[in-house]
């Protein structure tokens, strides 16, 4: 079945949705000063994120690809991703129910890695220690209780929703009765 979304509408929605989530990236990244040390040296390389088996129903994602700045920051490539990155980290994207609800419950996606062994280990630990404290942000605006109560909110909704995609997974999993 062709796909049936607007190949430049999605491209466009995928532009600004990347612009977005490298602006969040580098906020998480800039909150803890050892990631930005982390990547310092690596200035000038790329990073790129391929999702295997994307669905074909789906709108195909952007290119994910990012060069690391001087102030161990990432910058968004867009359309002119490096033929040849750096490192390359693939992940497996044939069932996105199953990537929504690990990365609702904080477990971290299988990942393949190949490309450059010192990048490799410190984007690993950036995966594994780096968390965006969500919480400390709105509480900056609206004050410490009233951040707490809501990220009490949100701990409370999240679990709802990972169960609810457990529960889905399990009913995918059995198939048509």
């Amino acid at each position: 079945m062709a796909n049936a979304f607007n190949p430049g509408i999605t491209a466009a929605l995928g532009s600004a949705a990347m612009e977005r989530i490298t602006l969040l990236l580098n906020h998480v990244i800039a909150a803890e000063p050892v990631a930005t040390e982390r990547l310092r040296p690596h200035s000038g390389r790329s990073i790129q994120l391929l999702w295997t088996g994307w669905p074909g129903l789906l709108p195909a994602p952007p290119v994910v690809a990012f060069t690391i700045t001087p102030a161990g920051l990432l910058e968004w490539c867009g359309e002119q991703a490096p033929a040849q990155p750096d490192l390359r980290v693939t992940i497996d994207a044939s069932n996105p129910l199953r990537l929504v609800g690990q990365w609702l419950s904080g477990e971290r996606p299988k990942v393949g890695i190949e490309g450059d062994s010192a990048l490799a280990t410190d984007v690993s630990w950036l995966i594994d220690n780096l968390r965006w404290d969500i919480e400390d942000d709105v509480a900056r605006i609206i004050g410490q209780a009233p951040a707490h109560e809501l990220g009490r909110a949100a701990s409370a909704i999240g679990a709802g929703l990972r169960e609810a995609v457990r529960a889905l997974q399990g009913l995918m999993a059995r198939g048509p009765q």
